[in-house]
């Protein structure tokens, strides 16, 4: 049985994926960011489903129950390689340091930008597809508004620790993927850290977005300025989680090991 992989090697292995994620033609990257936007959403369709069937009987593990529907979609974004903002923070990083370029600023900017903003495209118009009366079961719709308006009505701090921490989080499960090699692993990762990111609830920019548009989709009383808001702390506290603190912390490990 091999070992492990060391910090370098895992370093070495995300730098190679961050090459060909910044080395995707604009077609390839509109594409997977779309994937990914209307990916999630299934998982937003399962969470408002179970809550509503286990909550009149089971009330707060509802929650639970709903977190760990979600990760599914969170799942099956991960194995299907689709290009999710703050999912992609890490590895694309990794090869601009490896490569010690400043070139790749551009290309870093095209592919979170690209990709913020796909993920939107992508997502926005399933969601409001799923919102036509009677297309989610009874209850779902009410589950999936009072979690919008609670994300809007949060504090600005709140809601950017939530972020932070959801960025970390998505940013970590990066570093992780590079440390394994069967979709096994994979898929194991991935729905642990979609059911913790439910679970806490903890902000992605994206996640939390759509959840909003949800809400609005179904009649909740949300205003553009607090969908606004909402979107400039949450995306701030995915940078500052996702670049500032996973990222560059385990950039500097993997310098050390090489050092070592």
């Amino acid at each position: 049985m091999s070992g492990a992989p060391d910090p370098a090697e895992i370093f070495d292995r995300a730098a190679e994926e961050g090459r060909r994620r910044l080395d995707q033609s604009m077609l390839e990257l509109v594409s997977t960011s779309v994937i990914a936007g209307f990916t999630i959403v299934f998982g937003f369709a399962a969470l408002g489903i179970v809550e509503a069937i286990v909550k009149p009987q089971f009330g707060r593990l509802a929650t639970i129950a709903g977190g760990l529907a979600f990760a599914v979609g969170f799942t099956f974004l991960i194995v299907g390689r689709a290009e999710l903002f703050n999912e992609n923070f890490f590895d694309p990083v990794a090869a601009a340091v490896e490569n010690d370029d400043s070139w790749m600023v551009g290309p870093l900017l095209r592919l979170w930008s690209v990709t913020f903003v796909l993920n939107l495209v992508g997502g926005v118009p399933f969601v409001w597809l799923l919102s036509v009366e009677g297309a989610l079961p009874h209850g779902a719709p009410e589950a999936l508004t009072v979690v919008a308006e609670e994300i809007v009505h949060r504090s600005a701090a709140a809601e950017f620790v939530k972020a932070f921490t959801g960025g970390a989080l998505v940013t970590l499960l990066s570093f992780m993927l590079a440390a394994v090699d069967s979709v096994g692993s994979r898929i194991v990762m991935a729905y642990f850290v979609g059911f913790l990111l439910t679970l806490g609830p903890f902000s992605h920019a994206i996640v939390t977005m759509l959840h909003v548009v949800f809400g609005v989709a179904f009649g909740a009383p949300i205003g553009l300025a607090e969908f606004a808001r909402t979107t400039v702390v949450v995306t701030a506290g995915n940078l500052v989680g996702g670049l500032g603190l996973v990222t560059v912390t385990h950039i500097t490990q993997a310098m050390g090991a090489r050092e070592d």
